[in-house]
């Protein structure tokens, strides 16, 4: 029996993409995770096999229809830079507000 395979929209994209994003930013992973995902760009359809493999971790954090339009929107490399933007830019966005904070306290 084939498992079935889930198609996700554009919106669904990037609800999920900024869902990844923010968790590997409270994590403090975005170093960690820009290096993985650049490197796994070339083979994103073998790093898609990866999260296959390593689905037991990761239901840990996704709930199960997430976790497999995870796993089919990151065979896309396109979806990969788009994650690894958004991880740049939630970053971006952590370091300015500290600055603001401590600039405030001066």
């Amino acid at each position: 029996m084939d498992e079935p395979k889930f198609e996700v929209t554009e919106e669904r994209k990037k609800i999920l993409i900024n869902k990844i994003a923010q968790k590997v930013i409270d994590y403090r992973l975005s170093p960690v995770a820009i290096v993985f995902l650049e490197s796994s760009k070339p083979i994103s359809f073998l790093g898609n096999q990866f999260l296959i493999f390593m689905q037991p971790f990761y239901r840990a954090l996704f709930a199960y229809r997430e976790y497999e339009e995870i796993t089919a929107m990151l065979e896309d490399r396109n979806n990969i830079e788009a994650l690894i933007c958004e991880i740049e830019r939630l970053e971006e966005e952590r370091h300015e507000s500290k600055r603001a904070k401590k600039n405030s306290r001066h």
